[in-house]
């Protein structure tokens, strides 16, 4: 007896969180990342459109946040997982007075900080950045970096300091 429901894709209620033309351009940008066309999107394909972008990630960065989206916790995503991740993102974006195009930019810079998705970036995940992005960082300069930009000083930087900082810069 064959299952009539093996095969569909999961049901999910994300999709209205999203206009028709947003849904559509998530749509797209979901096909360009599932290279094979097999509705799933692997570590290796999110790496490779994060190489085509330009950022160079390890693996093992890579593999943790497909992970994270994963509603199974593997290391692949299907579409549900992606427009979710996508809302996730959107939601922590608070400023709308920048283009949208400024905003995600900036928004993803901060995820590449906040390396546990926990909305914040404290010290050891800005070294563990920079080590990643081959930058040479002395312990003086992750201080003097969190001195100011932890705006709040409660010992790491929100996404609201982070675009105070990358936007404005500091005040001195």
């Amino acid at each position: 007896m064959a299952m009539p429901f093996l095969g569909r894709r999961r049901s999910s209620t994300i999709k209205k969180e999203f206009s028709e033309k947003e849904l559509k351009e998530l749509r797209t940008a979901f096909d360009l990342l599932d290279r094979n066309q097999d509705g799933k999107v692997t570590t290796r394909e999110f790496k490779i459109m994060l190489n085509n972008l330009g950022i160079d990630v390890k693996e093992k960065v890579v593999e943790e946040l497909i992970k994270n989206a994963s509603h199974a916790g593997k290391e692949l995503i299907d579409e549900n997982d992606f427009l979710k991740f996508v809302k996730q993102i959107q939601d922590l974006c608070p400023i709308k007075n920048n283009s949208e195009d400024e905003e995600l930019n900036l928004l993803a810079a901060f995820k590449v900080f906040d390396l546990d998705n926990d909305g914040y970036i404290t010290k050891d995940e800005l070294r563990i950045a920079m080590e990643m992005i081959d930058e040479d960082i002395t312990e003086e300069q992750l201080s003097h970096i969190m001195e100011i930009a932890d705006t709040d000083k409660d010992g790491k930087i929100n996404y609201k300091e982070f675009s105070h900082l990358m936007c404005e810069g500091p005040k001195i």
